[in-house]
């Protein structure tokens, strides 16, 4: 792999063997890798540093990953994985829930860690360069489907009256569908746009992304009303709610 520009990774990982290992393998394929062992010190790193990505470990000493994850999101932009030893589905929803991006579990391989972070590497920067250039061509008229407003200018969307606080992929996911209502988007189609990987068959990771984002939206999981699940297919946003 080769980088035009050196990505900067944070690891917040406490296990030294680890860290090493992670930094031996990432930087000679052109990453400056930066390793934060506590907790406590994390956030600030983060907020400070403003790291192209952030690698987050879940059992940290001071603060956990959840809480680090929870305080930062706010203000910071970038891709956030979370690799953990705990490989429960509620723990991947949890870490999801509060900001991450992507969630891997431990024992993970250096080449499986890799293929995440240039996903989600590719992913952000597709994601800014669609937005650097809305902005060059001078305000794009809002998206407006029902009660649902996307401004893709500010980057913001809003149901009736409420704005919705929706994370960097969060609000990726919502403009992917509401740029073609109506239309059925399978979990690969779904996967390469968002995660920049194809869908595999079994990872539930775009499930949860869905289930997350109709949380957000204010829709009924066991009845949706805005995005609807189509069985063997995929899923749509409804073009006329």
């Amino acid at each position: 792999m080769e980088n035009s520009q050196l990505n900067r990774i944070l690891l917040v990982e406490d296990d030294s063997k680890l860290s090493k290992l992670v930094k031996r393998y990432l930087e000679p394929l052109g990453f400056i890798v930066s390793i934060e062992p506590d907790g406590l010190r994390a956030s600030e790193r983060i907020l400070d540093e403003k790291p192209d990505l952030v690698i987050l470990d879940i059992l940290l000493p001071g603060e956990n990953g959840r809480t680090i994850c929870r305080k930062v999101r706010p203000k910071y932009f970038g891709p956030i994985i979370m690799l953990t030893a705990l490989g429960d589905e509620v723990d991947e929803v949890v870490g999801l829930e509060i900001g991450a991006d992507d969630y891997l579990v431990k024992p993970v391989s250096p080449r499986r860690l890799l293929s995440h972070i240039q996903a989600a590497l590719r992913r952000s920067a597709r994601t800014e360069n669609a937005i650097s250039a809305v902005s060059n061509e001078g305000p794009m008229k809002p998206l407006v489907i029902g009660s649902l407003i996307i401004d893709v200018s500010n980057r913001t969307a809003m149901l009736g009256n409420r704005e919705i606080v929706l994370t960097t992929r969060e609000f990726s996911l919502l403009l992917f569908f509401a740029r073609n209502p109506g239309v059925v988007r399978s979990r690969n189609t779904i996967s390469l746009a968002i995660r920049g990987i194809e869908y595999d068959g079994v990872d539930r990771f775009i499930d949860l992304q869905i289930m997350r984002l109709r949380k957000k939206i204010g829709d009924d999981g066991k009845r949706p009303r805005l995005i609807k699940s189509v069985w063997g297919e995929g899923y749509l946003l409804v073009k006329d709610p």
